[in-house]
């Protein structure tokens, strides 16, 4: 899964993106509004979170900017602006969730979980693909009960497969939601981590479709 952070401030947003890479997120960072409103309707991701008082465009600005530019992606406010008013206006321009600083990791991670999956069209956190079963509220994949040990690119590579299981992913939609921008991406990764995640899921699970890209083949 591939997040933009939208954060001004130079210890927190560092500290964000370490916390949510290390669950497993591509992670972009912007830092003005400016970049943030250039981003968010140019670039693939599956979420953002995105602060208010921001330079050079405000992110309730920011946030109109993307809905007025089509921009569906589930959108997480990171602010310390508690009043309602600030509330209520980040949802009438768009927003998705709302969670005010200072904030615990542990539930910006599962909120934003709980976004990505509801907009996958998946009410349940239990995502299930025959003996394959994706608990997203911990982030954990299963395999016959037992847990399975995924690097960083195959958890973001199978999570994007199992929350559009059964549908065909564009090989260059899953290279954008797998590395982040400033990523230095060699032209045969993908193959690579998908051989590794047969390896370990089973090879008829992962279907090859010739010139289009990848789908997780669901036992009925």
């Amino acid at each position: 899964m591939r997040i933009l952070l939208v954060e001004d401030d130079h210890d927190l947003g560092p500290a964000i993106a370490r916390a949510l890479r290390d669950e497993h997120f591509a992670v972009d960072v912007a830092r003005d509004g400016i970049d943030a409103a250039h981003l968010g309707t140019t670039e693939a991701y599956d979420a953002a979170v995105l602060d208010l008082g921001l330079p050079g465009m405000d992110g309730v600005s920011v946030l109109r900017a993307w809905r007025e530019a089509k921009r569906a992606l589930p959108v997480l406010i990171l602010t310390a602006r508690d009043a309602w008013s600030d509330k209520v206006a980040g949802f009438k321009a768009g927003a998705d969730d709302y969670l005010v600083k200072p904030f615990r990791v542990e539930e910006l991670v599962m909120r934003l979980r709980a976004l990505v999956r509801r907009a996958a069209g998946h009410a349940q956190p239990r995502i299930a693909c025959g003996p394959l079963v994706f608990e997203t509220q911990t982030g954990q994949f299963e395999l016959d009960g037992l847990p399975l040990r995924l690097t960083a690119f195959e958890w973001r590579v199978l999570s994007q497969l199992i929350l559009r299981r059964d549908a065909v992913i564009e090989r260059l939609e899953l290279l954008e939601r797998v590395y982040e921008g400033d990523a230095d991406v060699d032209s045969n990764s993908l193959e690579v981590i998908v051989g590794r995640l047969r390896k370990k899921i089973g090879a008829t699970l992962i279907e090859t479709v010739r010139g289009r890209g990848y789908r997780l083949a669901c036992p009925a």
